[in-house]
């Protein structure tokens, strides 16, 4: 049984008991957000790691994306990619190799983990159809799937598919007019296959056949956002909703048949949308749990997306979102290196967990508290030990050592909390 199903049954499985541990809540919550779709459990049945649990009243959690590209393959430095991300903080990573063996990277990924690991099963089709010199759009529908049960054995937990790219929203697209046009790659592979073979999006389609895969390996279905603004001026278009419908269609029929699904979202989005779109994405999909890329809440800072994005997912997690996708300051620039993971992690860390505070999240004022003691205190040692990155905050207090050990080079003498302790 999945563990949807197992939670229709009333069953409490060792992967909710392990969760609700985690959590700090009760097993039966998790059996029954489970049982109502607002929460899901992110783990394959083949591979061997505590399942990670994503969804309302959890504190938010975040994913880091790594992978090989085309233009550039090193698997011991994408290995080396997530252990950073995972000592960093993140809850999951997804790999996104476009290069190289893919088969082996993602094996050799899987086993390494620790945590819950996501694919996009697309782009790995699209690289085997180019490593048989075609193009994608001569692919045959089956060929997607046999990459997905490939993926499915080997163990992955959750697998973006863009299921909601369909002629229709397409379409739409095209007839209200965007800047950027359709910017997610998996997105715009399907509309071109679409488009060159006057057919429907197969996983649309042929939807129960991917059921059926999920199902067998209890593998979490993330129904991406393909249509997914590139740019805050093309936000919370017809394109975007239109697919967002689809989406919370699929959503139920997926839960219908026990297949445990989430909902990712944009993108680019200002400020004074995000919450709409939270609120939009949880009516339409009956509270399935929401995974976010960002949101960026600017165009204009290339090299610095790390931030406008923890902006953006600071909203959106307050809003109700469950999962946020780092992003790092390579974004849009170029493959990010490890220390562009570590600070996309951190970034997002923060953004979380200002989310969990603001949507009182079980923990998360605590850690504040805590780390407000050790302050009020000038216990350096406890605030270092408590902070979201203590290597960075010893570095920076090493490289400006202060005469007083109480306290720091900014104020000397004048701190406010040495003068009102005395």
């Amino acid at each position: 049984m999945t563990q949807l199903e197992s939670a229709r049954k009333g069953i409490v499985t060792d992967e909710m008991k392990r969760a609700a541990l985690q959590e700090g809540v009760d097993p039966e919550y998790i059996r029954k957000g489970i049982e109502e779709g607002v929460i899901v459990i992110t783990r394959n049945n083949r591979h061997n790691i505590d399942g990670l649990a994503i969804g309302r009243g959890l504190r938010t959690k975040i994913n880091a994306n790594i992978g090989s590209s085309q233009d550039h393959v090193d698997v011991e430095e994408e290995l080396l990619k997530l252990k950073v991300a995972v000592e960093a903080g993140a809850d999951a990573v997804m790999d996104l190799s476009t290069g190289g063996d893919v088969d082996a990277i993602r094996k050799m990924i899987l086993r390494e983990s620790p945590v819950a690991i996501g694919t996009v099963p697309i782009y790995q089709a699209a690289l085997d159809a180019s490593k048989k010199k075609k193009s994608f759009v001569e692919l045959e529908g089956s060929d997607i799937f046999e990459v997905i049960e490939k993926q499915a054995e080997d163990g992955v937990d959750f697998i973006t598919v863009h299921c909601g790219v369909t002629r229709q929203s397409v379409e739409r697209i095209r007839n209200q007019g965007r800047i950027m046009g359709i910017v997610s790659r998996g997105g715009a592979l399907t509309a071109e296959w679409m488009k060159f073979r006057k057919k429907e999006n197969p996983l649309f389609e042929e939807y129960p056949r991917l059921l059926k895969i999920a199902k067998k390996y209890d593998m979490v279905l993330s129904l991406g956002d393909g249509l997914r603004p590139g740019c805050l001026a093309d936000a919370t278009d017809r394109g975007q909703v239109e697919e967002l419908i689809t989406l919370g269609e699929l959503a139920q029929r997926a839960f219908d048949e026990g297949v445990q699904v989430m909902i990712e979202g944009p993108g680019h989005v200002p400020l004074d949308q995000i919450e709409a779109n939270i609120l939009l994405q949880k009516r339409l999909c009956k509270g399935a749990p929401f995974y976010v890329l960002g949101p960026l809440v600017t165009d204009i800072a290339p090299g610095y997306d790390h931030i406008t994005s923890a902006i953006g997912g600071a909203i959106a997690a307050a809003s109700g979102a469950d999962f946020l996708c780092y992003v790092t300051p390579s974004e849009h620039l170029r493959l990010p290196t490890v220390e562009d993971v570590k600070e996309g992690v951190i970034a997002s860390k923060i953004a979380a967990h200002a989310g969990d505070i603001a949507k009182k999240t079980r923990g998360a004022m605590e850690a504040d508290i805590r780390l407000a003691k050790a302050r009020k205190a000038m216990d350096w040692e406890e605030q270092i030990r408590l902070s979201v990155d203590p290597a960075r905050a010893r570095s920076l207090r090493e490289t400006s050592p202060p005469e007083d050990s109480d306290v720091c080079t900014m104020c000397g003498s004048l701190c406010a909390i040495k003068i009102t302790c005395k």
